[in-house]
């Protein structure tokens, strides 16, 4: 059974996979790989002095693949709550899970389908991401006007995940790794 399924596989939503993943909960990333990160150049990600954004992208794929999280290239074309639960359609099908993180850049159709609140033009969000949409949340371009930076949109992605993570444990959750994690 998924747990989490990923609309957009930038770097908010591939954020958001490798932390749901990492910590047990079956993860599924629907992305059409048209993220803007292939026209980007990083000097500005903490750790990277320079990379090619289509490299960084191929990094971050492999890096939560190797985690376990099914990527599908393919364009959703629609999504709905129906008992608790998220659908999320494809031309292939559909896929449910409890978890929706929706990392669609500055595209905001999906959110306003789900019937997310909105403030202005972006998606309301709390500070965990979580939209007007029970277990429902929104990142990077969908929540901010003209504020697209691929470090900040990882930060959303990480946040949305750490959220879905505490309510999995009913306490707040801590994903914080030690030098012997990697032994």
């Amino acid at each position: 059974m998924t747990d989490v399924l990923i609309v957009g596989g930038g770097p908010a939503g591939l954020s958001a996979a490798l932390f749901t993943e990492k910590n047990g909960l079956d993860t599924v990333v629907y992305d059409t790989d048209e993220t803007w990160m292939h026209k980007a150049h990083l000097f500005n990600y903490l750790g990277i002095d320079s990379m090619d954004g289509s490299e960084f992208m191929d990094v971050s794929r492999e890096q939560v693949e190797g985690f376990g999280v099914d990527i599908h290239e393919q364009e959703v074309t629609g999504v709905t709550a129906d008992d608790g639960e998220f659908v999320v359609r494809t031309a292939d099908g559909e896929q449910s899970a409890p978890y929706l993180v929706l990392a669609t850049g500055a595209d905001r159709s999906l959110a306003e389908e789900l019937g997310c609140d909105f403030d202005g033009d972006v998606v309301d969000v709390n500070v965990s991401m979580e939209t007007s949409v029970a277990d429902a949340y929104a990142t990077g371009g969908m929540v901010r006007d003209q504020e697209w930076q691929a470090i900040i949109s990882a930060g959303d992605g990480g946040a949305a995940a750490l959220d879905i993570l505490s309510k999995e444990e009913g306490e707040h959750f801590h994903d914080f790794d030690t030098p012997a994690d990697a032994e």
